[in-house]
């Protein structure tokens, strides 16, 4: 995209006292949303970083209230966290900020179980804050500054967090305890976090998902599994008996360069794994490979996809029949597993929150978080903060955002 020249524009942004941020939302017409890019999604407000706490973003989560339905993003920032409301998504509410537990550091990762945010960062000493989300329905003035509800100093720095939500387990993985490996963390009490043992035997592991596991292989059904990137491994992991966490596989790829993250489909078949320095060291285009898993104990890649452009992948979640894919200077890309079974995925929707360029570098998205029941998705960016969107493919002919006709859409 370098040297495409748009005229077009926003429309006039605004910061109120009450802590909202409006007029950003746009449709995606001829392939364009304003200035971005875009394919099948529309953009409801962008946040920018110096509205919502300052400095650079990084990861992010969402929580939904289950008192009041009200949806939030949980957005990180090298000098903390912000909490946004997003229930009228196109008047988001910056709520309020819950600032590093020691210093400003570009990685910080959050999770979300039973109505509390668990938050890493690689910062020295930072831990693990704890914070109770129930206290963002009774701020009345934002934005807030909050403390940890809890804090667990079992780590020092930690470069991510895992959580099934399932068990009640948090795994810390790229600490500086357990060789960076998966260190468990039993959280059923979410302000008591306990240490539960660690698994070290493959050294760093830069991220994993674990789940209780329902797939194809019928020999470690209602396991709890860690489906590990390990920098240039898919590793499966047994952590069912904490003490005694019993490797499954240890598999290496042609062509790795950092594993760096990846997503099982929902029935467990098949893990999509996403690289973020082979496009880098080989040439390619951004390539997500899809795993084959009818035998956890030989697992291979039966195929890939790989897309338009030279951006680096960084963070991919599955919802359904569709992958999520933050590419940082390619944005967000939107792709269809329905033919996955014969190794086949195509791109259906795209929005390039990083509009000058499509090159593997590390600016841009760095996140997607594609889970709120509403359909919105959010986006965090490096340098552009929040993005809140929502593709086309679940609009009603007219739909109104929350209670306000401050913007609508009609789609053919």
């Amino acid at each position: 995209m370098v040297g495409r020249l748009c005229i077009s524009f926003l429309p006039l942004l605004s910061w109120t006292t009450a802590g909202v941020f409006a007029g950003s939302a746009t449709l995606c017409e001829e392939g364009w949303a304003g200035i971005y890019p875009c394919e099948e999604i529309d953009l409801l407000a962008v946040m920018p970083t110096d509205v919502i706490g300052g400095g650079e973003g990084n990861d992010l989560w969402g929580w939904t209230d289950p008192e009041t339905g009200s949806e939030y993003a949980l957005m990180g920032r090298t000098s903390g966290t912000s909490f946004i409301d997003i229930s009228n998504p196109t008047t988001p509410i910056y709520v309020g900020d819950l600032p590093t537990q020691t210093s400003d550091n570009t990685w910080r990762d959050i999770k979300v179980f039973a109505n509390h945010a668990f938050i890493v960062s690689e910062a020295t000493d930072h831990g693990m804050q704890v914070f109770d989300l129930t206290q963002l329905r009774d701020v009345t003035l934002p934005p807030e500054t909050f403390v940890p509800t809890a804090h667990y100093d079992g780590v020092s720095g930690t470069h991510n967090v895992v959580i099934n939500e399932e068990t009640g387990f948090a795994y810390l993985v790229g600490s500086n305890t357990c060789a960076g490996g998966l260190q468990f963390v039993d959280i059923s009490d979410p302000v008591n976090p306990t240490p539960a043992g660690c698994y070290s035997a493959d050294g760093n592991t830069h991220d994993a998902q674990c789940v209780v596991y329902r797939g194809p292989d019928v020999r470690y059904r209602d396991r709890e599994l860690c489906f590990a990137a390990n920098i240039d491994t898919l590793t499966i992991v047994d952590v069912t008996d904490k003490m005694n966490p019993v490797p499954v596989s240890r598999t290496e790829y042609v062509g790795f360069g950092l594993t760096h993250q990846g997503w099982l489909t929902e029935d467990h078949a098949y893990f999509l794994l996403a690289d973020e320095l082979d496009e880098m060291s080989n040439g390619h285009n951004t390539r997500t490979r899809i795993w084959d898993l009818q035998d956890l104990e030989d697992p291979f890649v039966a195929g890939r996809f790989d897309g338009p452009t030279k951006a680096t992948d960084h963070n991919l979640y599955v919802r359904g029949e569709r992958a999520y894919l933050a590419a940082y200077r390619a944005g967000l890309r939107i792709l269809d597993l329905r033919d996955i079974a014969d190794a086949n995925l195509a791109e259906i929707a795209t929005f390039d929150v990083f509009p000058n360029s499509d090159s593997n570098s590390w600016s841009g998205a760095w996140s997607v978080y594609p889970y709120f029941e509403s359909g919105v998705l959010i986006v965090s960016s490096i340098e552009d903060g929040l993005f809140v969107l929502r593709p086309r493919e679940i609009f009603q002919d007219t739909f109104v955002y929350g209670n306000t006709d401050a913007w609508s859409a009609s789609v053919p």
